[in-house]
């Protein structure tokens, strides 16, 4: 087999991937970009509630469809199309310092709440005024590792197709369920609604987590609200939630990063879950 023809810059394809670094044509499109072999290897596997495939484009250069040949194969057979690029085009499309040489256009993939809400879930992460795309990603693998049934951006939070949030997401992105763009309002009143008790996490919480861990309160359906990175969580929003809840600090740090602190609040919530099951 000879070298594949390169798709030229100027590809009218080119063009249409390297404008979805801009959310008003992600929107639009309702496309996004996904980089690496991670994340292109979930979007392959990935398909919507309607059975269609989440990859719809790829890009490669001809070392990585050799080094990721699994990958590139199981795209084309996806029905994806599949374009070989040179580095340059790749790097110019992903925006990354350092591209990895694959890069998937894929269909939006976010789950209306109201799908979520009917499936009873009993673990959710709430992203109210989260406005960092890095952290945003971050809490949503987070939440994926913990085994959350879903996450919830609200429309004051960060867009969930920011090539940043998809990166840092590590894949989990095509994992569980993701909501965009509810009012926290919204969020509170229908989590509740399906039964599930909702926690607003804030270092100025009256609620210490392991005080709730010891009263054995968290064994049931729990869905925490995370806040910005910077000023955390607003008056009026810790005020919708059932209780609200400090991480403790047992040494001299000043504060936990959002990640941190997700992760930590998430992880207890899980294993008081399987607690609560197993007994």
């Amino acid at each position: 087999m000879g070298t594949p023809e390169l798709i030229s810059p100027r590809s009218p394809r080119v063009v249409a991937a390297r404008r979805l670094a801009r959310r008003a044509f992600r929107g639009k499109e309702r496309r996004f970009i996904a980089e690496g072999p991670q994340a292109v290897r979930e979007a392959v596997e990935h398909r919507g509630e309607d059975g269609a495939p989440t990859l719809v484009e790829l890009f490669t250069t001809v070392e990585a469809a050799e080094r990721y040949a699994d990958i590139v194969s199981a795209a084309r057979a996806a029905g994806a199309r599949v374009h070989y690029a040179d580095a340059e085009v790749v790097a110019d499309v992903s925006q990354t310092v350092t591209p990895q040489g694959l890069l998937g256009v894929c269909r939006f993939l976010d789950t209306p709440f109201e799908s979520i809400l009917r499936a009873r879930p009993r673990l959710v992460a709430v992203l109210a005024h989260v406005r960092d795309p890095g952290n945003a990603g971050t809490v949503l693998r987070c939440a994926d590792a913990a085994g959350a049934d879903a996450v919830v951006l609200t429309d004051a939070s960060v867009d969930l197709y920011n090539p940043k949030s998809v990166r840092a997401s590590v894949g989990s992105l095509f994992h569980l369920p993701v909501a965009v763009g509810v009012p926290v309002e919204e969020a509170v009143s229908g989590l509740r609604g399906a039964g599930v008790r909702v926690l607003a996490a804030d270092g100025a919480g009256e609620d210490d987590l392991d005080d709730e861990l010891d009263a054995g309160t968290m064994g049931g359906p729990t869905a925490w609200i995370f806040g910005n990175e910077a000023w955390g969580l607003p008056a009026e929003t810790r005020a919708l939630a059932d209780a609200v809840v400090r991480v403790p600090i047992h040494g001299r740090a000043e504060s936990l990063n959002l990640a941190t602190a997700a992760a930590v609040c998430l992880y207890a919530s899980a294993r008081a879950q399987r607690v609560s099951t197993a007994s």
